[in-house]
């Protein structure tokens, strides 16, 4: 697909059908849609936080803050790293995600040592509906730390749907399954025309109020 005809209103209309883009390569500047057959989910209402994760939440070895470094995670989320060489974020990807954040569409969840950027996560939000994107960590449990402050974050804000497109081992540890795409789309359908508040939660959020607005949910 021609990235310069492709607009972040095609990537709206592209969400709300189910499908989302990814390239080939980092410097690949071609874009294409994928709309699996199969689809990762981490029902809201079931996150499992495994035990010694819990501890570390609550141990707080980070900061997490919300939006205030968005282009930054995700240059990060697309940067090589070893082990994983390349990436399905190209420039115009970037460029489309930058745009959806400057609407208040996007978002990022960021852990923080002093003011380094140490992991963190971002994805899109419409309606009840939150699309997780890409996660990065350079320390032991960052990323996953930052899933935690999301999933809580979603709770709190009346989330429907957490739609991690693809289920890994990575994922699924938290309780994410795999979905037919006939389901995925009614679920998608419910949280589209649903309200939530990605802000209700506040910033400043304690690792230990996270962990109980999840485990009152399930």
């Amino acid at each position: 697909m021609d990235d310069d005809a492709f607009t972040v209103d095609d990537l709206i209309a592209c969400y709300e059908r189910g499908v989302f883009p990814m390239a080939d390569a980092r410097h690949d500047e071609s874009i294409f849609l994928i709309d699996p057959e199969r689809r990762g989910v981490l029902p809201l209402d079931g996150v499992h936080v495994p035990r010694r994760l819990a501890r570390t939440v609550r141990a707080e070895p980070f900061e997490v803050r919300i939006d205030s470094a968005f282009d930054a995670v995700v240059e990060a989320c697309a940067a090589a790293r070893p082990g994983r060489l390349e990436t399905w974020i190209n420039s115009p990807i970037q460029r489309l995600y930058g745009q959806l954040f400057a609407r208040g569409l996007a978002h990022s969840v960021e852990c923080w040592d002093g003011e380094e950027l140490v992991g963190g996560l971002y994805g899109v939000a419409f309606g009840a509906a939150f699309f997780g994107e890409s996660m990065f960590s350079t320390r032991r449990d960052a990323s996953k730390v930052a899933l935690v402050h999301l999933a809580g974050r979603l709770v709190v804000g009346d989330y429907r749907l957490l739609d991690t497109q693809f289920i890994t081992e990575h994922l699924e540890q938290f309780g994410t399954t795999e979905i037919t795409r006939a389901d995925y789309r009614r679920r998608l359908g419910r949280a589209w025309t649903g309200q939530a508040d990605f802000y209700r939660l506040a910033a400043g959020a304690a690792g230990a109020e996270v962990l109980q607005a999840i485990s009152q949910a399930s």
